[in-house]
C-alpha cells in the first residue's frame, strides 16, 4: 500500500512517499522537491554484532549521471569510485542521524540514498538527510528521530531558504543546518566573513523550517510507520563495576592529568592491563567488560574534573589555547611552505603554483566545471603513533580537506588578480585534536610565504562541550581526549573581520541557542588570539614569488585576433611554444596567460603575439619579407600573417621592367604603408620607404 505526505517549502511542494519502490527494505522513502527526486532505503540486520563497542552504521549517498540526463565522461561509461561530492554528502547525512540510535543497538545498519532525478533546485543533499531520516522513522529500526535539514543562503542581505543553483552563485553564505524539533544537531557551511550574530540568525531561521519537516515526518509515520524493535541497554555486573572502580579510581585520577598525550595514554593502558590480568582469570573472558567499565570511569572523571574543578586534562582553563609556534619557508624547492604547531598538533602545509592546465576538471550532475584552488589533507597513522596500511584518502580526510579549502576560498584572489592554479597539501605530522584547524592556520601561512595575495589571514579553532544536566562547560581548542569524551565538536574559521567556514556536530542530539552563542563568542576570541600569533611569523604575503614558481603574464587582445594567434589546427600557438618554451592559454574573451619559469622566454612569447595581433598603420615603414612574386608586383609580409601588395610601380624610383629583376622571394625590404582600404587590403611602397623619414617597425 502506498502512503504519502507533503509540505510547502517556498513555492514548491516537498513530498514523501513509500510503498512503491524498494519494498523489501526495512524503510524505503521517495522524496521529491521540484524536479529533484531521491530514494532512501534503510536496512538493519536482525541480530547484533558481538564483540564490538561501537554502532556499525554505514550511510552512502550515490549519484548516477542519468539523473541529469548525462552519460559519464571519460573512457569508462559507468560510475566508479565515489566522487568527492558523494563522500561529503554521505558524511553530511550520517552526522545528524548517528547520535539518535539507542545505546545497546549494535545491529549492522545501512542507509543508501540514490539520486533518481536532479533538478536545478540544488537540494539533493538536503533531501538526502530528510529522506533517510524518514526511511528510518517509518521502519522498525530503533531511531530517536526525526531529523530535518535545510540550506540557508543570503542574497543582498536577505536570507533565502534552499537557494537553487542560480541563486547560490549570488549568495555570500552557504549554510546547511540539520536537527530535531528540539535542537540543532549539525551545522556546516561557508561565508564571506560573516558575523556571529548573522550566523545565529540564519540558524534560527533554519530551525523554524526544520520543525516543519519533522512534523511532516511524524505525520508520515502515523500513516506508514512500523512498530519499533525493542532494544535492551547492556547491563554490566554491578559487582564487577565496583571492583574495577575500587582498583582503578585513584590511579586514573593521577593519569588523566598527565599533560603529555602519549604518556597519559600509556599510563591508562598500564592501569587497565594490570586490572585485566588480576580479574580476567575465570573460564569466561571478561576483558571487554572490564575495559568498558574502565572507560566509563575515565569518562566520568574527565568530565567531572572539567565541570567541578574548571580544570582540563592538560591543566588549561576552559578558554585557554595551547602554545602556538610557526615557521615558514622551511622547504627550499617548494613554492611556499609552513609548519604550524599548536600543543601536540603539528601541520606541514605546502603550496604549489601552476597554470590553467593544472586545474581540476569536474564532471558533476550540476555540469562540467573546473577548480583552480585545491586543498588536500592527509592524516598518516604515525601522526597518532599508530601502525596502519596506507590507503587512498578516506571520508575523514576528504571532509577535513574541504572544510579547510572552504575556509580559505573566501580570501583567495580572483583569477584576474592572480592567474595561477593553487594547490595546498597539508600533512598532519602530529595530532592531539583539531588538526583540520591547524591545517587552516598552516595553509594561510604557506599561501603568504608563496606570495599569494590573499585578502586577509584566516585562522581556525575547534570548540568542545561538556554538558551534564544544567552544568555546562564550553571548551576552547579541544584535545583529542575532549573530542572523544565530550558532547560537541564545533569548528569555526575566519579572519579578524568575520567567519569564513564552520562545522558543528554533537553526540547528544542537539544543543541550545545559548550554548551555540557562547561557543561562537569564545571561538571569536580564540580566533583573534591565533591570528595575532600568526602575524608574529609573517605579517603579509611576500611581494615576490619563489624563484622556482612559474611566472604567469597576462595580456589582452581583440577577440577577433584569437584565431590568428591559435592558427589552423593550433599551428601558430604550437610554434610559439616550441620557439619560447612558454605555456600559452587563451580564453574566449581574448585574455592570454603566458606561463614560464624564465622571464626572457615569456617576453619573447609576448613579443611574438603582439606582432601577430598588431595592425598595420598608415604611413609606417616596416621591414617586410617578400612572399610571392607576380607580374604586377610582389606580396610582402610586414607583420606575421599580414601581407600587402607592393605594386611594380612602387618598387623603385626608376622604372622597373620586371619584378624579378629587383626582388626575389625571401628578400627583406623596407616598405611603407601608403593605403589601407575599407576591406583591410594594404598597399605598400618601397620607393617611398627608401626616402621616408618615418620610423621603421
Amino acid at each position: 500500500m502506498e502512503y504519502s505526505a507533503a509540505v510547502q517549502t517556498r513555492a514548491k511542494e516537498l513530498s514523501l512517499k513509500t510503498g512503491r519502490m524498494a519494498r523489501q527494505a526495512d524503510g524505503s522513502v521517495v522524496a521529491q522537491y521540484g524536479d529533484t527526486i531521491v530514494l532512501a532505503t534503510a536496512v538493519a540486520a536482525k541480530t547484533s554484532r558481538t564483540g564490538i563497542d561501537f554502532f556499525p552504521l554505514t550511510i552512502d549517498y550515490l549519484e548516477k549521471t542519468y539523473a541529469a540526463g548525462k552519460i559519464p565522461g571519460g573512457f569508462f561509461k559507468r560510475e566508479g569510485r565515489p566522487t568527492g561530492k558523494e563522500v561529503l554528502t554521505s558524511r553530511l547525512i550520517d552526522r545528524p542521524i548517528r547520535p539518535l540510535f539507542p545505546k545497546g543497538f549494535n545491529c549492522e545498519t545501512q542507509g543508501i540514498v540514490n539520486v533518481l532525478s536532479f533538478g536545478d533546485e540544488n537540494i539533493a543533499d538536503i533531501l538526502g538527510i530528510i529522506c533517510m531520516s524518514a526511511a528510518l522513522h517509518i521502519s522498525d529500526i530503533p531511531f530517536d528521530g526525526p531529523v530535518g535539514a535545510v540550506r540557508i543562503g543570503r542574497v543582498l542581505g536577505s536570507f533565502v531558504i534552499n537557494p537553487d543553483l542560480r541563486e547560490l552563485e549570488e549568495c555570500d553564505i552557504n549554510l546547511v543546518v540539520a536537527g530535531t524539533e528540539e535542537a540543532v544537531a549539525m551545522v556546516e557551511g561557508s561565508a564571506q566573513e560573516m558575523s556571529e550574530a548573522d550566523l545565529l540568525e540564519a540558524i534560527d531561521l533554519a530551525h523554524q523550517e526544520i520543525r516543519k519537516l519533522c512534523a511532516l515526518q511524524n505525520e508520515f509515520r502515523e500513516k506508514a510507520g512500523k512498530a519499533k524493535r525493542v532494544v535492551e541497554e547492556p547491563v554490566f555486573d554491578g559487582a564487577l563495576s565496583n571492583t574495577v572502580k575500587e582498583m582503578s579510581l585513584s590511579e586514573i585520577k593521577k593519569a588523566i592529568v598527565i599533560p603529555d598525550k602519549l604518556r597519559r595514554q600509556a599510563a591508562l593502558d598500564e592501569i587497565l592491563d594490570s586490572i585485566v590480568k588480576k580479574l580476567n582469570t575465570g573460564e569466561k573472558d571478561i576483558s571487554r567488560d572490564i575495559a568498558s567499565v574502565f572507560n566509563d570511569i575515565e569518562k566520568d572523571l574527565v568530565r567531572n574534573m572539567i565541570l567541578n574543578e574548571n580544570v582540563r586534562a592538560d591543566g588549561r582553563a576552559h578558554d585557554r589555547i595551547r602554545n602556538i609556534s610557526a615557521d615558514v619557508g622551511i622547504l627550499p624547492r617548494t613554492h611556499g611552505s609552513a609548519l604550524f604547531v599548536r600543543g601536540e598538533t603539528q601541520c606541514l602545509a605546502v603550496v604549489t603554483l601552476g597554470t590553467s592546465e593544472d586545474e581540476q576538471r569536474i564532471d558533476a550532475l550540476e555540469g562540467d566545471t573546473s577548480k583552480s584552488f585545491m586543498l588536500h589533507y592527509n592524516f598518516p597513522p604515525f601522526s597518532v603513533g599508530e601502525v596502519k596500511s596506507l590507503r587512498s584518502p578516506g571520508r575523514r580526510e576528504i571532509g577535513h580537506g574541504i572544510l579547510a579549502e572552504r575556509s580559505l576560498q573566501a580570501v583567495m584572489p580572483s583569477k584576474e588578480e592572480f592567474p595561477y592554479t593553487v594547490r595546498i597539501v597539508s600533512d598532519v605530522l602530529e595530532s592531539n585534536g583539531s588538526s583540520s584547524m591547524a591545517t587552516v592556520c598552516g595553509s594561510t601561512l604557506a599561501l603568504m610565504d608563496a606570495g599569494v595575495p590573499i585578502k586577509a589571514p584566516v585562522a581556525g579553532i575547534a570548540m568542545g562541550l561538556i554538558k551534564e544536566g544544567d552544568r555546562v562547560a564550553v571548551l576552547t581548542d579541544i584535545l583529542g581526549l575532549e573530542d572523544h569524551l565530550g558532547d560537541m565538536d564545533f569548528k569555526v574559521t575566519g579572519t579578524a573581520a568575520g567567519i569564513c567556514a564552520f562545522q558543528m556536530d554533537t553526540k547528544i542530539g542537539g544543543i541550545s541557542r545559548d550554548i551555540m552563542e557562547r561557543a561562537l563568542e569564545q571561538a571569536r576570541q580564540g580566533r583573534l588570539f591565533i591570528l595575532d600569533k600568526m602575524r608574529s611569523t609573517l605579517t603579509e604575503s611576500r611581494a615576490e614569488l619563489s624563484v622556482h614558481a612559474p611566472r604567469i603574464y597576462t595580456m589582452h587582445i581583440n577577440r577577433e585576433k584569437i584565431r590568428e594567434v591559435i592558427g589552423t589546427g593550433g599551428k601558430v600557438i604550437r610554434g610559439i611554444t616550441e620557439q619560447t618554451g612558454a605555456k600559452i592559454d587563451i580564453d574566449d574573451s581574448g585574455t592570454i596567460h603566458i606561463a614560464s619559469s624564465d622571464g626572457a622566454s615569456a617576453q619573447k612569447a609576448i613579443d611574438i603575439i603582439k606582432s601577430i595581433t598588431a595592425d598595420a598603420e598608415l604611413n609606417m615603414v616596416y621591414k617586410g619579407t617578400v612572399k610571392k612574386i607576380m607580374d604586377f608586383g610582389a606580396f610582402v609580409e610586414i607583420l606575421p600573417g599580414k601581407e600587402g601588395l607592393l605594386h611594380i610601380s612602387q618598387i623603385s624610383r626608376e622604372r622597373t621592367a620586371k619584378v624579378s629583376d629587383v626582388l626575389k622571394e625571401g628578400d627583406e625590404v623596407p616598405v611603407k604603408v601608403i593605403e589601407i582600404d575599407r576591406t583591410g587590403k594594404i598597399r605598400l611602397s618601397r620607393k617611398e620607404a627608401l626616402g621616408a623619414a618615418g620610423t621603421e617597425a
